[in-house]
């Protein structure tokens, strides 16, 4: 059975669904600021410390293309997509919750 993840961060999810679509930071970093309308903006020291991170962890993975650039891809593994799906499920469950306490009051 996979270890129990617990919440992920914001920037943490939307990288994992960035690389659902091989790329390199740069375009992570777009991505991740398109999805977020902007309002999640990743600064290349924060996004190369998670890389890492999710490298270690096996959420993601280099890929070998890298013989005539300098630009290192990522791509999500299956654990990682996982992950990815596994907090869907919890922000699903946050948001049915909410709705259901709240009401579709605007707050």
């Amino acid at each position: 059975m996979p270890e129990a993840v617990g919440a992920l961060t914001e920037a943490v999810f939307y990288i994992l669904l960035s690389l659902h679509t091989p790329m390199h930071g740069y375009g992570i970093m777009q991505n991740v600021s398109m999805l977020s309308s902007g309002r999640v903006t990743l600064g290349a020291g924060t996004l190369y410390g998670a890389l890492n991170t999710l490298v270690e962890k096996g959420w993601i993975t280099p890929l070998n293309n890298q013989i005539h650039s300098r630009k290192k891809e990522y791509t999500i593994s299956p654990l990682g997509k996982t992950a990815a799906a596994n907090e869907l499920t919890r922000l699903s469950e946050l948001l049915s919750n909410g709705k259901r306490i709240i009401g579709g009051a605007q707050v």
